[in-house]
């Protein structure tokens, strides 16, 4: 099982509390693990990805064993750590502005 820490406002969105758990089959890449997240969580679907194009949100952030995978491709594997639930995989919500 993969542990993903989500932002508050996803957590509010998915109903859930904490971290969730998702099952990964091997090899655990950074769009496996998203797809796990918003098959397992369906109001989720368009929030960390654009539904249409499948590209990250520009204001989320995506981090696994201290590592910005934000802008890595989604057959990016995940580090060691996260796939054995060691880590969390982390959703960020990015903050802006002046």
């Amino acid at each position: 099982m993969i542990r993903v820490h989500l932002p508050p406002q996803l957590r509010s969105l998915a109903r859930v509390d904490g971290e969730v758990e998702v099952a990964v089959s091997e090899p655990a890449t950074l769009g496996s693990v998203l797809d796990a997240v918003e098959a397992a969580h369906p109001a989720l679907s368009g929030t960390i990805r654009d539904r249409a194009t499948g590209q990250r949100r520009p204001m989320v952030r995506l981090f696994a064993d201290g590592e910005d995978l934000s802008d890595a491709p989604p057959t990016a594997p995940l580090p060691d750590a996260v796939r054995s639930g060691q880590q969390p995989f982390l959703v960020i919500g990015a903050i802006a502005g002046g």
